[in-house]
């Protein structure tokens, strides 16, 4: 059974971090051929969460931040290609969404993706961008 997980980044242990970042590297950086800095500063800003999903290995994670307007964006969502389809991006949502505390959720998603999102009441909130040649569209969740 795989476990959920959640910390504010400045409380994750070394190894935890690593392997979420190193997920995030492989799926956006290597898969998709995305050269981008995934590092972005985000993960420190006070308010920052992480998610994560495994048993002694990080296979799903993704972040939640606070902005300062006071709403609340995930994004890095990504699974591991070993263990898609096992629902654990799903689960990390879901658990994400229960920590939410802003009426307004935000998300920037593959365009291919947006169905899935959905799911969970993200309704795009905006026009089709491309962000490192990947279509993305904004979406929202208001409560």
């Amino acid at each position: 059974m795989t476990s959920i997980f959640s910390a504010p980044t400045r409380n994750l242990d070394i190894v935890t971090l690593h392997e979420i970042l190193r997920l995030r590297q492989d799926v956006f950086v290597v898969e998709q051929a995305a050269a981008y800095p995934d590092i972005d500063g985000r993960d420190l800003e006070p308010g920052t969460i992480q998610f994560w999903a495994g048993e002694g290995s990080v296979d799903a994670t993704l972040r939640l931040l606070r902005e300062p307007d006071g709403t609340e964006r995930i994004g890095r969502v990504a699974t591991a290609a070993a263990a898609r389809g096992k629902g654990l991006g799903a689960e990390l949502m879901e658990a994400a969404i229960a920590e939410t505390r802003s009426p307004v959720v935000s998300i920037d998603a593959q365009e291919h993706l947006e169905q899935w999102y959905g799911r969970f009441g993200f309704v795009r909130s905006g026009d089709r961008f491309h962000e490192d040649g990947i279509p993305h569209v904004p979406m929202t969740r208001t409560r």
